[in-house]
């Protein structure tokens, strides 16, 4: 006889957890969780090392937000700091919304989004995607109401690596009531170069509903350490600090970021250099004869659709293990210059696969 179940949320019973991106073996290259393959610089190890682990870190992180605050001309009442920007937006969502309120968001984007939408209780009302793989602002307009509570704007878009222009963003944020929270997930903006993109932090002044959220964790290489942070109204970041757990952002993490602040120029070349690599990447793809949305983050997106999976065999039987999303496609980080050749091997039997008609019968 099977025992009584304990009584659990129905919603969240729902939610597929987030799942980290796959480990690769030892001859295999990680390309699933868009990490930065370089090792930190020795002025972030050192700062690591000078940590006391066996005190509780600052709780404010005011060190960090004052330098912050600095970096983008704010007050440190204007920076929020969490364990990564993910949590932060987490904070945001369960602060803005609940049982009977909406999010609005791009589909796809970050898979994490309908899970801290459904954590809070609130209902998720996704856009579907334009067909070059981009947020259909418009359409996200529309789609508010008078229970919309926050919607989430992607750019570079995670996975399909689209910008959200200034100009659209603007426009867009016309449409937008202001006691709607709109949440600008800027994770990749260090590895974009085209000057059309939407720069949040350059809007704020202008737009009082609204929150810009970066990380640590890509261009600066401290995904292993979890610090992000949120810049906006000091009313709207005391909300997420409300909701956030006490604590969670370590010392060694918070040294680590300052320090990056400090030697963001050394960093910002590695940046620059696997911007260069992404495009060249990408540049092979369209030359194998893919349809791949022009990149602007760390990553590239491949819509292998119903064959997503078969695909990802291929990949990982090359050598390189990627992310698969469902039956949408597949997204590739940018990597060590050793993996480049691996990588688009498997594309090119990836792509001359998919488009022989006969072959493609038999793939899955």
């Amino acid at each position: 006889m099977n025992a009584p179940r304990v009584r659990l949320r129905p919603e969240i019973e729902k939610i597929q957890p987030y799942r980290q991106g796959k480990a690769a073996a030892d001859d295999a290259f990680k390309l699933s969780s868009n990490e930065n393959p370089f090792e930190p610089i020795p002025a972030v190890l050192a700062a690591i090392a000078a940590s006391s682990v066996n005190r509780y870190p600052d709780g404010s992180a005011i060190r960090l937000r004052t330098a912050l605050a600095n970096r983008f001309s704010l007050t440190p009442e204007n920076v929020h700091v969490g364990a990564g920007s993910a949590s932060i937006l987490s904070q945001l969502i369960t602060a803005a919304a609940g049982p009977g309120d909406e999010v609005v968001y791009s589909w796809r984007s970050f898979e994490a989004y309908p899970g801290f939408v459904a954590v809070a209780g609130a209902t998720s009302v996704t856009v579907p995607n334009t067909a070059e793989h981009r947020h259909d602002l418009p359409a996200m307009a529309a789609a508010v109401t008078e229970r919309t509570r926050v919607v989430i704007v992607c750019s570079p878009n995670n996975p399909t690596g689209a910008i959200v222009t200034r100009d659209e963003f603007t426009a867009f944020m016309a449409l937008i009531p202001e006691t709607v929270l709109v949440l600008l997930d800027e994770a990749y903006i260090e590895f974009v170069t085209d000057p059309a993109a939407v720069r949040g932090p350059e809007l704020l002044a202008g737009y009082p509903n609204l929150v810009v959220l970066r990380t640590f964790s890509k261009a600066y290489g401290l995904a292993g350490l979890r610090v992000g942070y949120a810049l906006g109204a000091e009313y709207v970041l005391d909300a997420a600090r409300a909701s956030a757990i006490p604590l969670s952002v370590i010392e060694p993490a918070q040294r680590a970021a300052v320090a990056s602040i400090e030697h963001e120029a050394e960093l910002l070349e590695r940046v620059a250099s696997l911007a260069v690599l992404r495009d060249e990447i990408w540049a092979s793809l369209v030359e194998q004869g893919w349809h791949v949305p022009r990149p602007h983050g760390n990553f590239v997106w491949l819509a292998t659709g119903e064959h997503t999976a078969w695909a990802a065999g291929v990949f990982e039987s090359h050598g390189i293990v990627v992310r698969a999303l469902g039956t949408d496609g597949l997204r590739v980080s940018i990597g060590e210059h050793e993996s480049v050749e691996k990588l688009l091997k498997a594309s090119a039997e990836v792509v001359r696969k998919l488009r022989t008609p006969a072959a493609e019968a038999t793939l899955d």
